[in-house]
């Protein structure tokens, strides 16, 4: 699996020859590319993000998953883990 970021199409958008999904992702809608998917996905559904394509199409949660290890990648170090190096 690819490092993606996990969003839910809420609608297909006119663009680029019907490839084009709204997406909804943490409360920002960003339009997405999903031209490198088999199918086009349905409104509701989850998939990961990866430089503005669609890479995957996922269920809720491998999208929870996720967005899980991006909070902890995104997570400052505690003061202890500095103090040891």
């Amino acid at each position: 699996m690819c490092l993606g970021i996990p969003g839910q199409v809420i609608e297909m958008v006119d663009g680029y020859n019907d490839q084009l999904a709204l997406v909804d992702v943490e409360g920002a809608h960003r339009k997405v590319n999903i031209g490198m998917l088999d199918a086009a996905p349905a409104a509701g559904e989850w998939i990961l993000i990866h430089m503005g394509f669609a890479m995957d199409v996922v269920d809720e949660a491998e999208a929870a998953k996720a967005l899980s290890g991006l909070e902890m990648m995104g997570r400052p170090r505690e003061e202890e883990d500095v103090l040891r190096e």
